[in-house]
């Protein structure tokens, strides 16, 4: 069963700091060197400086980014920067966003404590792999700090949105505060409410504890280092009670009926490719495909949307247009008899098995290396280094379908890489669970 707790969330105060928008980011694994320079400037409270602080040339095991951290956290609570809330609550993040379709769309997701439980026991699945390196990343900053400071986004199974349906008049009969991410998603609204109602937050919980099967949609790498860090303050505090906190994890919750939910498509660039030119790929393409050339953009953007789930297609552009469709998908129970029949009809796997790695010969371990492989959400900058000579071929694809993603985590698939890009992101930085021993929930 799923059990949620509300907790005494760690929040900024917006009379020291003035503008949520200033101090709130996106995701730490979404930061790279440029963004964190424009967070660091945004004020001297933002999030950024926790979550993925600067590193120096100094930097030794008594002085660096997580003890700095630590050091932030710290001084914002004594200093009243951050304040804990003064009774438990359930929080709710609810997004306002523009889709590239010029389609408008809000999705909810309810922020709770969730206990932490293992894959194997049914309740919280994963759908991608995981790496070492960024693990390693969170656990030391779980031990320096002892707060979960960001969100995992984790799907649940709630055909008739029950859950939103009991939030929906508490919504509405507060006002919610207001921000803007202001580097990276900065189009999307995030609207921002406390729930401590305590009938209230009672239901929510009753209606969550006997769901199974909850998705994690982003932030795999965040859950497998809570667990870690579960399991070492298990061992250092064996007396601990079952509401100590570093049982749990914080999580914003999002109902896989919200209509709201959206899933963007990845498109791969492919660069410094000498193997073979276009119109080689596109003759050997033929094993496995049906090509059509098309006359311009439109016509491309019409065909991806006219795919069917039985017949995967992607996009080719090299200056010229074409869609590509698979002719038979047995070929892929040939190729690849031991996977389950829905990971085989996935649009990335039809694409990077067939067309990246037999016909463009680009194999697996180059893949993860990125050496000729850019991904890229936005499709333009593509084009553009298609035009521009930068780039070989664009490939377009159409995005991952929720019940796909079902599917294959049913089925015990993990997902590709670069399989689904949930949109917009969790926001960082609107509230924290502290995990200190000694913290109950």
């Amino acid at each position: 069963m799923a059990v949620i707790r509300p907790f005494c969330g760690l929040r900024y105060d917006l009379a020291v700091v003035g503008d949520l928008s200033a101090v709130i980011t996106q995701p730490y694994d979404r930061i790279h060197q440029a963004e964190q320079a424009r967070y660091y400037a945004l004020s001297p409270y933002n999030f950024c400086r926790i979550i993925l602080g600067k590193k120096t040339e100094q930097d030794n095991e008594s002085d660096n980014v997580y003890s700095r951290a630590r050091c932030y956290a710290q001084t914002w609570l004594a200093e009243g920067v951050l304040k804990r809330e003064a009774q438990p609550a359930l929080y709710v993040l609810e997004q306002r966003f523009t889709t590239p379709d010029g389609q408008s769309h809000a999705r909810r997701g309810l922020i709770a404590a969730l206990q932490l439980t293992r894959f194997d026991e049914g309740v919280i699945l994963p759908h991608e792999r995981t790496l070492s390196g960024p693990k390693v990343d969170r656990l030391n900053l779980s031990r320096a700090t002892s707060a979960a400071w960001e969100h995992i986004f984790i799907l649940y199974p709630d055909e008739e949105n029950r859950i939103n349906a009991l939030l929906q008049p508490y919504l509405e009969a507060y006002d919610p505060l207001l921000a803007r991410e202001l580097v990276i998603e900065n189009a999307v609204e995030q609207r921002f409410w406390v729930v401590d109602d305590a009938a209230l937050v009672a239901a929510v919980v009753e209606e969550m504890a006997p769901k199974r099967n909850l998705i994690i949609a982003d932030g795999h790498h965040r859950y497998e280092t809570a667990l870690n860090y579960r399991d070492e303050m298990r061992q250092q505090y064996p007396d601990a009670p079952a509401n100590a906190a570093f049982n749990f994890t914080q999580v914003t919750l999002v109902s896989m009926s919200d209509p709201g939910l959206v899933i963007l498509p990845t498109h791969r660039l492919i660069h410094s490719y000498r193997q073979m030119g276009a119109q080689e790929a596109l003759e050997r393409a033929r094993e496995y495909f049906d090509v059509e050339p098309l006359a311009d953009r439109a016509a491309l953007e019409r065909a991806l949307a006219a795919a069917t789930a039985d017949h995967p297609r992607f996009g080719f552009y090299d200056g010229r247009y074409a869609v590509l469709t698979l002719r038979d998908p047995a070929v892929l129970a040939r190729i690849l008899p031991e996977r389950a029949p829905d990971w085989r009809m996935l649009d990335v796997v039809v694409l990077h098995e067939l067309f990246i790695e037999r016909v463009l010969g680009i194999d697996k371990g180059a893949v993860e290396r990125k050496e000729n492989l850019d991904y890229l959400r936005d499709p333009e900058p593509g084009y553009r280094a298609v035009d521009g000579g930068q780039a070989q071929f664009l490939l377009l694809v159409n995005p991952t379908r929720m019940e796909q993603v079902r599917a294959c985590t049913a089925a015990g698939e993990k997902m590709p890489q670069k399989s689904t890009d949930f949109y917009p992101k969790v926001i960082s930085g609107l509230v924290a669970l502290d995990q200190a021993q000694g913290q109950a929930l």
